[in-house]
């Protein structure tokens, strides 16, 4: 990809998406005339108009300015979910106008920084957001490109300056290998996108490769993975692990040990043992960066989560709504144990949006398996992003699987997401989870409004 200096025009298509739209914002901080494409408005797309970003909704080349049509000046970017027989491509391919992927610009940038990565199947979102928030709150000139949206800040792209880059590392399509980490973390390695990598050996190997990015004193993994040398982080033990730990208020206190030294009095407010683990791992690279743990304990103090990671949007004495991004069945676990530790003694109802024809396939069983935990469960229909439905694959199947088991929860097939509060009114619990990577997001949103309160 030519040097980001050379380039006057940035075009995205697919502007609206969590990690491009951090990237059209960067360079539109760099004083680029950056413009795009997306398929529907959202809140963010929005955002990004307000900016200044120039966005249409319909495939019409004809609509894009002629100033993103310059062979010498222009660049266009994509993100792998676009069809390549998408019309704006193919014109700009036949205008011969340079197009890359998304990835490709992202390890461009990661070259210009002391580039800090954390890749990961669960929690990169979460453990990269705590990073920047780290070194953010700690005075280091920080540029962080997120895969979710920070609460308090209201932005997947937070910058002070260029000192360092923090960037959620994507194992789709292979993404995080086209990154040149100085310092790296593995949260987690479990199977997925079996449609792009095909077998779970493949999966795991991409993850080996990343590894080998970086020197193993500076690559910070949890403590369960087989990656051999690395700097290991758990709760239990580890290079890093904790002491002390407790839970004052829905929040968890700790004493930090970090390679022999203990730093005393850490809090953390996310609930879930995934995010305790996700926070020991951001605190492992902010301190291997050269932060001091006294500022790193200050910050963490103040951090304030990620839209859509255990994200409460009624919180009272009649109803507790949590909105959250699981979408695979190590997530729905993860949320499972956040939730049972947090309210141990209450019944659950989960609303569960399943994202992509091919992961419900090929992990039915296990979807299954995580969500029969719960007391009642509504499935909506799967959320087919980039895919074309697959014979016998489809939300009422996961319904009978989960019936299957003969586990305790009541089990319904939730017509469509305008019965969503109808269904929570029905089935009467206090504790109302709503989880997926789709679409049911913007559901959980109306539900204040929905619900009586």
């Amino acid at each position: 990809m030519r040097d980001i200096k050379d380039i006057s025009h940035f075009y995205f298509i697919g502007i609206g998406g969590i990690g491009m739209s951090s990237l059209a914002r960067y360079l539109k901080s760099l004083g680029k005339n950056v413009a795009g494409y997306d398929r529907v408005i959202t809140s963010l797309t929005k955002k990004l108009e307000d900016e200044g970003i120039d966005i249409h909704y319909n495939d019409a080349f004809e609509r894009i300015p002629d100033a993103f049509k310059d062979i010498e000046k222009s660049q266009v970017i994509y993100t792998p979910a676009v069809p390549q027989d998408f019309g704006e491509l193919l014109r700009f391919r036949e205008s011969g106008i340079p197009i890359n992927k998304r990835a490709q610009l992202l390890g461009s940038i990661s070259k210009t920084m002391t580039c800090l990565a954390v890749a990961g199947t669960h929690g990169k979102t979460t453990t990269s957001a705590i990073l920047a928030h780290l070194l953010y709150k700690s005075d280091v000139k920080v540029t962080a490109f997120l895969g979710g949206i920070l609460e308090e800040y209201e932005t997947n792209y937070l910058s002070t300056g260029t000192d360092v880059m923090v960037v959620e590392a994507d194992e789709f399509d292979r993404s995080f290998l086209q990154l040149s980490p100085d310092i790296s973390g593995i949260t987690s390695m479990d199977a997925d996108h079996l449609d792009i990598y095909k077998t779970v050996e493949d999966f795991e190997q991409a993850f080996h490769e990343f590894a080998d990015l970086v020197d193993r004193n500076k690559l910070f993994v949890n403590e369960s993975l087989d990656i051999d040398n690395a700097q290991t982080v758990g709760i239990a033990s580890g290079d890093t692990y904790v002491e002390n730990l407790t839970i004052v208020n829905g929040a968890y206190h700790f004493d930090l040990i970090s390679n022999g030294k203990t730093y005393a009095d850490f809090m953390l407010k996310l609930p879930g043992q995934h995010n305790l683990s996700n926070a020991l791992l951001a605190l492992s690279m902010a301190i291997e960066y050269g932060v001091e743990p006294q500022l790193l304990k200050t910050a963490l103090a103040s951090f304030p989560g990620v839209k859509r990671r255990f994200s409460y949007k009624i919180d009272s004495l009649d109803r507790v709504v949590i909105d959250d991004y699981a979408h695979h069945p190590q997530e729905i676990n993860a949320v499972y144990q956040a939730v049972s530790e947090m309210y141990p003694d209450e019944m659950c109802t989960v609303i569960f949006q399943p994202h992509l024809f091919s992961r419900t396939r090929d992990f039915m069983d296990e979807f299954a398996a995580s969500l029969a935990q719960f007391d009642k469960v509504g499935i909506l229909d799967i959320y087919p992003a980039r895919e074309q439905p697959i014979d016998g694959v489809h939300s009422q199947a996961l319904c009978e699987n989960i019936r299957s088991l003969g586990a305790p929860p009541q089990v319904s097939a939730v017509v469509g997401k305008e019965d969503i509060a109808e269904f929570i009114e029905e089935m009467n619990n206090r504790i109302v989870l709503i989880l997926g990577a789709g679409d049911i997001g913007v559901e959980a949103e109306k539900l204040q409004e929905k619900l009586a309160v």
